[in-house]
């Protein structure tokens, strides 16, 4: 079976921490591109990122050869430096045996990234990327239909 090729470009942003949030994606195949991108009223930053990944995994519909771009060391690390495999070896606890933030999503990332061959890349965040540029421009604008009229007067 021959895999499509698919750069994706993710980005969350959070006014607050917690506070509202937004999630974009950018989906790249030869010359298509599909733009994704949604938010919450009260959420992190780590749990956008993550979303905004898992989204994007998730718009695929057959298995994929995916480079996944990101600018969260959070979301990369947990995949490239197998935070994950240890995770899960420890009951989802953290080495300091606290309980793993966000498991939820993490555990959607797993089952959505074994359909798939995935390259996570970490870039740099507000930088000179434009893709990175263009998912963060959409997960801010995102992000603006979750905030109240009194988020905005602080």
């Amino acid at each position: 079976m021959i895999l499509q090729n698919i750069t994706i470009y993710t980005d969350g942003a959070c006014s607050g921490n917690p506070g509202p949030g937004g999630w974009a994606a950018l989906l790249m195949h030869e010359s298509r591109r599909k733009q994704l991108s949604g938010g919450a009223s009260r959420t992190t930053n780590n749990r956008m990122e993550l979303t905004a990944a898992l989204e994007a995994l998730r718009h695929l519909r057959t298995p994929c050869k995916v480079r996944l771009h990101t600018d969260s060391a959070y979301l990369a690390n947990a995949f490239n430096q197998n935070w994950l495999r240890g995770w899960q070896r420890n009951g989802w606890k953290t080495a300091g045996k606290k309980p793993v933030e966000n498991r939820d999503l993490w555990e959607a990332l797993l089952a959505e990234s074994a359909r798939h061959r995935i390259t996570w890349i970490k870039v740099k965040g507000h930088a000179d990327n434009e893709f990175n540029n263009l998912a963060d421009a959409a997960a801010v604008a995102a992000m603006q239909e979750y905030k109240r009229p009194q988020d905005s007067e602080a």
